[in-house]
């Protein structure tokens, strides 16, 4: 029985603010991946189209303030709308090229009248269909003034092969209600997608593989000053107020005892490889498993609301 599988992160900078451009590149490096014969590849936070990162650079917390309206309206436009068909294409070359996709995208959604943002992720699986779609549930910090909650729809894992995987978004892989969810579910391979930065995986990371006796695969993304288009809206106050580097990467793996399979990466733009081992997994879960022998079901429940969140519910006669 085969019990490795082939992981690509991708960890790459978007065409800041462009679906149309960022969803090309990221098209090449599936097709990379899958050339390199990757298995699942994975790119980070909010990549299509890119993280809100003007907020914190423009004085995002001035209440009414016409250039935070002007940005929020031009990162709409170039929102993910998933009914209007724009993860299609990422279907198509998930089924053509045998491989698995995750990665994090910004939602449009009609469930909540189509002019609220929400922070995504989505598992394509190699059969092209989408296994889930999971809405950031806690926007951390200035993101609460772009991004709305999500539920618990997606707190869902996919198989492939000997592995179970489920995925969060940045800060709510600090939430260990969250990560109990994906443990009762029996996941043993932990996707975190991050925004980009090291001091965002350096520890978590290996905290999470060691608490859940699983591989964790952090994949951050990139930003450099360089990258901020002179034609977005208030370029010129994003790069007078931002460094050289917004988002320097961070990408990294953790064995199931805690220990680096890949070390985190920084400033550097391209496709990790590495193979990861089941069997690990279970050499490792002999002594502690987190929601199987290690647990008390019978003192301690956690209870999961996994409905989708919508503005209003319509009864039809």
């Amino acid at each position: 029985m085969n019990t490795t599988l082939t992981i690509g992160m991708a960890q790459i900078a978007p065409v800041f603010l462009n679906r149309e451009a960022t969803t090309e590149k990221m098209l090449g490096y599936i097709a990379e991946a899958a050339s390199q014969h990757c298995d699942l590849v994975v790119f980070g936070e909010a990549l299509l189209p890119g993280y809100p990162f003007w907020v914190e650079l423009t004085g995002g917390a001035i209440f009414n303030s016409p250039v935070q309206k002007e940005l929020y309206a031009y990162y709409a436009y170039q929102a993910v709308s998933v009914s209007s068909g724009d993860l299609d294409v990422f279907c198509r070359m998930a089924k053509e090229r045998k491989i698995m996709i995750v990665f994090g995208f910004i939602e449009r959604t009609p469930d909540t009248g189509n002019h609220t943002l929400h922070c995504s992720l989505v598992n394509i699986g190699t059969n092209g269909e989408i296994q889930y779609i999971h809405r950031k549930l806690m926007p951390t910090y200035e993101e609460r003034l772009v991004w709305a909650g999500g539920d618990g729809h997606g707190l869902q894992v996919s198989k492939f092969g000997t592995f179970t995987i489920g995925a969060l978004n940045c800060w709510e892989n600090w939430m260990p209600l969250v990560r109990s969810a994906l443990y009762a579910q029996g996941e043993d391979l932990h996707v975190a997608l991050w925004p980009g930065n090291v001091r965002n995986t350096s520890e978590i990371t290996r905290f999470i593989a060691l608490e859940s006796r699983s591989f964790v695969v952090s994949v951050g993304g990139l930003l450099e000053q360089k990258d901020i288009s002179s034609s977005l809206p208030y370029a010129d106050r994003m790069i007078s107020g931002s460094s050289e580097w917004l988002a320097d990467g961070g990408s990294c793996i953790a064995g199931p005892d805690g220990t680096w399979i890949v070390a985190p990466v920084a400033k550097t733009e391209g496709l990790i490889i590495a193979t990861i081992d089941h069997h690990r997994v279970m050499e490792e879960r002999q002594n502690f498993d987190p929601s199987g022998h290690y647990s008390r079901p019978d003192v301690l429940q956690l209870s999961v609301n996994r409905k989708r969140i919508t503005s209003a519910t319509f009864k039809e006669e």
